[in-house]
């Protein structure tokens, strides 16, 4: 490794390569998916003013520590964001506001799930500043939604992406593939219906097990059948790039596919690794402060987040090493669909891109090198995983 201090000024702007983003997370649900191991709570009765309050102050804290800076997106995530209340929302992006320069084209997007309640504030939530919703839709087919936990229906979810279509400029909605008794065939059918919908972005994923899940709990004792072999799901992978090229919406990154301009631009502010500012219960950030770079992780629990929300009590602070940015550039660069520059990774890295690794998996035609960059192909990007965990392996 290259000697240097990890605090060079050098790192002070890398982050620019990404921009800035902020993350807030609602951690309330209306009820637990089984697949889902995210920081999700359902809970009858939230004190929404204590809440936008909490959300305000924590905004000013962080605002106060990255002053100058214009933000390029906001993102509401959870649990479910479109539980909050209007008056919430725009309590929290009011002092956004109040607190950074919002770039030209801001992108601010909402999670929601189709249900009816959340419907009826699309409106609400437009007038407050959300141009963009991100729909968690699925599955298009009633038995699924209910195998996946899901509490709306395949109508309700076609009448929610085509009311997010009239009211926002921008919209997205979820798929998950490689479910239990699956075929092939009945992906295609599915996909082909989705593509119909004309959304200009969408976001499809292969089910995974997630051990704390339901759904872990019922794969460890041998009661969640029916999932399809290896085999069946890298076939709906290949699929569905299949399908999406050719509907002119290619994967800008492994799950997620977007007509050009559409791509999520605070996604692309992780990918990128540019800095982002998470806020909410067990919310993560990257923040570049004084030429250091900070992982952030809020306290998971709501009520322990809400009670000491103040004066940065709500969150661990950490720094991050040379090694530690050499990882997670290479996890999250190599996932976009544009190359990953070398020579930004040796300056974060402080160290020498892997290149004898790196000209192994070209050979075997799992990354090809362009003017200084690296990228991965198309037969690489179905083991992403592999060939990132090979580079980080070879990492000094």
């Amino acid at each position: 490794m290259r000697s240097g201090n990890w605090s060079r000024p050098a790192l002070t702007e890398d982050w620019q390569n990404g921009g800035f983003g902020l993350y807030v997370h609602w951690p309330f649900c209306e009820s637990k998916c089984p697949y889902c191991d995210f920081n999700s709570h359902v809970q009858k009765h939230i004190d929404q003013k204590a809440w936008a309050s909490a959300y305000a102050n924590e905004i000013k804290r962080v605002g106060a520590l990255t002053k100058g800076r214009v933000l390029r997106s906001v993102y509401f995530g959870g649990g479910t964001p479109s539980l909050m209340e209007i008056p919430t929302l725009e309590t929290i992006l009011d002092e956004v506001r109040d607190t950074w320069t919002l770039s030209n084209d801001v992108e601010i997007t909402l999670e929601a799930n189709p249900g009816s309640v959340e419907i009826d504030r699309f409106r609400g939530y437009r007038d407050a500043g959300v141009n963009r919703v991100s729909l968690g839709v699925q599955a298009l087919n009633d038995g699924d939604l209910a195998r996946l936990g899901r509490l709306h229906s395949v109508d309700e979810a076609r009448r929610a992406i085509q009311i997010s279509q009239n009211v926002f400029d921008r919209s997205s909605f979820d798929l998950i593939y490689a479910r239990q008794n699956q075929s092939l065939n009945q992906w295609k059918t599915e996909l082909e219906q989705a593509l119909a919908l004309n959304a200009g972005h969408l976001s499809l994923y292969q089910l995974t097990i997630e051990q704390g899940t339901a759904f872990g709990d019922r794969y460890n004792a041998g009661k969640l059948r029916g999932l399809p072999p290896d085999d069946l799901a890298a076939d709906m992978y290949d699929l569905t790039q299949e399908m999406c090229e050719a509907h002119g919406l290619p994967a800008y990154e492994v799950s997620n596919h977007a007509y050009p301009g559409n791509e999520s631009r605070h996604n692309i502010v992780y990918w990128k690794y540019g800095d982002y500012a998470g806020i909410g219960p067990g919310a993560h950030g990257r923040l570049t402060l004084d030429g250091q770079k900070y992982a952030t992780v809020a306290k998971s629990n709501p009520r322990m987040w809400l009670e000491s929300h103040l004066g940065g009590k709500a969150e661990t602070v950490e720094p991050l090493s040379p090694q530690d940015m050499a990882t997670e550039l290479i996890m999250m660069g190599l996932r976009l669909n544009e190359p990953l520059d070398i020579q930004r990774f040796e300056r974060v890295a402080l160290q020498s891109f892997p290149t004898e690794t790196g000209q192994y998996l070209h050979d075997i035609g799992m990354v090809e090198f362009k003017d200084q960059s690296i990228i991965v192909t198309p037969k690489g990007r179905p083991v992403l995983n592999a060939v990132i965990a090979e580079l980080i392996s070879a990492l000094a």
